[in-house]
């Protein structure tokens, strides 16, 4: 069906201007002011702001970690990203260790194919690369998979070794695809927990104490100093900390094509969530409220969100993604009750993501309403080869569109139907006010939320090809 919005304040990463805009076969057709069209649909969006849909590049539906699987699928995390204003995902797909790549592809493309109610891309989670299967990434890049992430944490699960990340970053280079980075010192943090489970230091609050910001900073700086000798660009994921930041910092200075993420819990939330008190009666693991908070990276001390805020305005760091990766409370986190490294590690935000976003960035002061789009949608659109297809409003890109009304204020909460359609037992922003909602999705122009009603469909969603990487913007 035919779809015209009117009246509405038209922002993108580089516009703001009022205009209409039509929407013919998914694709914006025309854009103008008082547009003659005869239209199936009419939407006024006056005092409101049309925005590109948001594109979330980190979220992990239906993962298993720790003994676990993460708690949303693409069925219902699609769907929650829907209720918050993201329409385009890139999950990751992961490699089984001394299994081909391909199969992890193909494995998560059962689990999104005729679940996903919003379009979506993958990464792959490569854990080793061996000569012989080096050939398997070109095929990747083929199948629309550009980028691939490989972490230096999770010791005998996910963690590769320099020699790996060397060998798969040169091929990526030489393929024009992108290398993502969970950038840790894994191996000397291991080392920390082993010491503080020796000494009886069992609380989730020592998940964060054990995994220190230089660790993270070594991580960011060896990955990127391999990159650069093997000439690929690298986008370092969730960052947590002005320790790391400065690594980026640097690196851009002097030219280096690094790129950078960081995620709302880390603007938003740190380390003193991790005391909070959980309510029941003493003896009954007063001290677990803070498994809530366990991910990784970790929460980290307030001072640090000042620092990340101001990489997001200056440049530094280009994107605000979620790592969704949520465990229930009661059901999953519980696993790390008397071991916090048993604890899953992860927690839930794409359906926030947006609103927290404008709330701490534009009425807060710290960023412009085009820099809000740029960071929530259009830069990850261009550093993962979905552009001009998402990330922007303009004639011939996909009409995924959001109404967003700038005013409006919500208390996010595991009890308003309005900020909780996750699934997940808990809501890490608890109790937080924001300002600034989205109100009507469209998804490849159709209306798939509207007045907190769904009206979207399990497979609604379409698997998206990605092109190679763009170069640096």
């Amino acid at each position: 069906m035919s779809l015209l919005i009117r009246n509405g304040r038209v922002v993108t990463a580089v516009d703001d201007y009022h205009a209409d805009i039509f929407v013919e076969d998914e694709t914006v057709s025309l854009i103008g002011r008082d547009l003659d069209v005869e239209a199936d649909r009419t939407i006024d969006a006056s005092g409101r702001l049309v925005i590109p849909g948001g594109v979330d590049p980190h979220t992990h539906m239906d993962m298993p970690f720790g003994g676990t699987t993460s708690a949303d699928d693409f069925e219902t995390g699609t769907r929650a990203a829907a209720f918050g204003g993201t329409t385009t995902i890139v999950d990751f797909a992961i490699q089984t260790k001394g299994h081909s790549t391909l199969e992890g592809l193909e494995t998560w493309h059962e689990k999104a194919a005729g679940k996903a109610g919003i379009d979506y891309g993958f990464h792959m989670i490569v854990t080793d690369m061996e000569d012989d299967r080096l050939w398997e990434m070109r095929r990747l890049a083929d199948e629309g998979v550009t980028s691939y992430k490989m972490f230096m944490a999770y010791p005998g699960v996910l963690y590769v070794d320099d020699g790996t990340l060397f060998r798969a970053m040169r091929k990526a280079g030489e393929d024009g695809t992108l290398v993502c980075m969970h950038a840790e010192n894994g191996i000397v943090i291991d080392e920390i927990v082993k010491i503080a489970l020796a000494e009886g230091k069992t609380a989730p609050k020592y998940h964060a104490l054990t995994r220190p910001t230089r660790m993270e900073a070594e991580g960011v700086h060896r990955s990127i100093a391999i990159a650069e000798v093997a000439g690929v660009p690298v986008y370092i994921v969730h960052l947590s900390c002005a320790d790391a930041l400065e690594q980026v910092t640097l690196a851009r200075d002097r030219g280096a094509q690094v790129f950078a993420e960081t995620c709302p819990q880390y603007l938003f939330l740190d380390l003193s969530h991790y005391d909070r008190p959980s309510g029941r009666s003493p003896g009954d693991h007063d001290d677990f409220e803070g498994a809530k908070y366990v991910m990784t990276p970790p929460l980290r001390e307030k001072w640090n969100q000042e620092h990340l805020w101001r990489g997001l305005g200056f440049g530094d760091l280009q994107s605000i993604s979620t790592d969704h990766c949520p465990f229930c409370f009661k059901d999953q986190k519980v696993l790390g009750v008397d071991d916090f490294s048993k604890i899953p590690n992860g927690g839930p935000g794409v359906e926030n993501r947006m609103s927290l976003v404008y709330n701490g960035g534009v009425v807060g002061g710290r960023l412009s309403v085009n820099k809000f789009v740029e960071l929530t949608s259009t830069a990850a659109s261009k550093l993962f080869g979905l552009f001009p297809k998402k990330g922007t409003i303009a004639v011939g890109s996909d009409a995924d569109i959001v109404v967003f009304n700038p005013d409006r204020r919500e208390t996010i909460s595991i009890d308003n139907p309005h900020t909780h359609h996750m699934n997940v037992d808990y809501n890490a922003y608890e109790g937080t006010e924001v300002q600034g909602v989205s109100e009507i999705v469209i998804s490849r122009g159709r209306v798939v939320v509207e007045d907190n009603v769904w009206y979207g469909r399990a497979g609604g969603g379409n698997f998206i090809k990605r092109g190679l990487f763009g170069g640096p913007f």
